[in-house]
């Protein structure tokens, strides 16, 4: 019997765990549902498989098993305290060398772009980065289903769904809030299996002096439940006042299509694109932007999408669930008139 093992890299830093872990678990249990039938029909297993590195971090492999993992493989050791690529990728090689995953998922980060390109180097493979949807598929002249990896490819102008038919593992990174974080299961089952750490401080070729943090604005825009963006249609900086004005009445925060960035107007970490941060609030509100592919794939997945700008046949429209066709300087302060209204009655 053989064992289908679908991977996720359990992400964290000083015992912080990053979010898309637990994305990916749940990611990692849709694509193991799609190959479960093919697989009982030959006899063979599929799991779900967290790998974990970090020192005195027991605690967050089981956290992750509540996320859905059949297994955790551990490797606690002071030298994974803080990362560092040497180690971490040495060692998530050896391990996917003994256990042979099928697919290997990581999340698109700072730290897993970083990560991601080293491990897969190591084992030979192929590594489609920024993916926007995932599945496995039949693909003609494969005996398995393969892992179907689409992300946004010429500038954002196409959608390519990429293959690794000849390599193992298969090998993703995706942004975080692409996909919805799965339900937390009180009482798992799975197992958390320790395993041997053969690398050593000696071997790990970096040492961290100090950590000197940045200083300025400091926006977590993927994980905001309501973002009020905007985009060339403010016409100029002086209309960011609007946006933060009614981000506040919402209790959100202010986001931008890239041209805004590039023209200064506001640092990059509001961005929201497929050159900025994906991102999945409960309310987003676009404001004077067109809805270019590149913006669309960043924000198609909010749960609900209100969109302002004076051209009817603008493509944000397209994934808007209401759509205002209207003056933004005339929309929002209307807005902020029957929210203010609604508070006072409430109150």
């Amino acid at each position: 019997m053989a064992i289908r093992r679908f991977w996720v890299f359990i992400e964290q830093e000083a015992g912080k765990v990053h979010p898309v872990s637990w994305e990916l678990l749940g990611v990692a249990r849709m694509l193991a549902n799609q190959v479960l039938p093919e697989a009982e029909a030959a006899g063979d297993q599929v799991t779900v498989e967290g790998v974990l590195l970090g020192y005195q971090v027991e605690p967050i492999a089981k956290e992750a098993l509540c996320y859905g993992a059949d297994r955790v493989y551990l490797l606690d050791d002071p030298v994974f305290e803080h990362y560092r690529n040497c180690p971490y990728y040495q060692t998530l090689a050896y391990v996917a060398r003994k256990h042979e995953p099928e697919v290997f998922l990581m999340g698109a980060t700072t730290l897993g772009r970083d990560l991601a390109g080293a491990v897969a180097t190591a084992l030979g493979t192929g590594l489609t980065a920024d993916c926007t949807q995932l599945a496995m598929g039949e693909v003609k002249g494969a005996k398995q289903r393969l892992l179907l990896a689409t992300r946004p490819a010429f500038g954002g102008n196409i959608m390519a769904t990429i293959l690794c038919r000849q390599h193992r593992p298969q090998m993703s990174s995706v942004r975080p809030r692409v996909f919805p974080m799965p339900e937390r299961i009180s009482e798992p089952t799975g197992e958390i299996l320790k395993e041997e750490v053969l690398v050593t401080e000696e071997g790990a070729k970096a040492c961290i002096l100090e950590f000197v943090h940045a200083k300025g604005e400091s926006v977590n825009i993927e994980y905001a439940d309501v973002i009020v963006a905007g985009g060339r249609g403010l016409g100029s900086p002086e209309g960011f006042k609007l946006l933060e004005e009614l981000a506040t009445e919402l209790g959100g925060v202010v986001g931008v299509s890239r041209p805004l960035v590039d023209a200064g107007w506001i640092s990059y970490a509001h961005q929201v694109g497929q050159s900025g941060r994906t991102v999945r609030p409960k309310l987003y509100i676009a404001a004077g932007i067109s809805g270019a592919l590149q913006h669309k794939v960043g924000m198609q997945n909010s749960d609900f999408i209100i969109a302002i700008n004076n051209d009817p046949d603008a493509p944000i429209f397209d994934v808007a669930d209401v759509g205002i066709v209207g003056d933004l300087y005339q929309v929002i302060p209307e807005m902020l008139k029957q929210i203010r209204a609604l508070k006072e009655t409430a109150a």
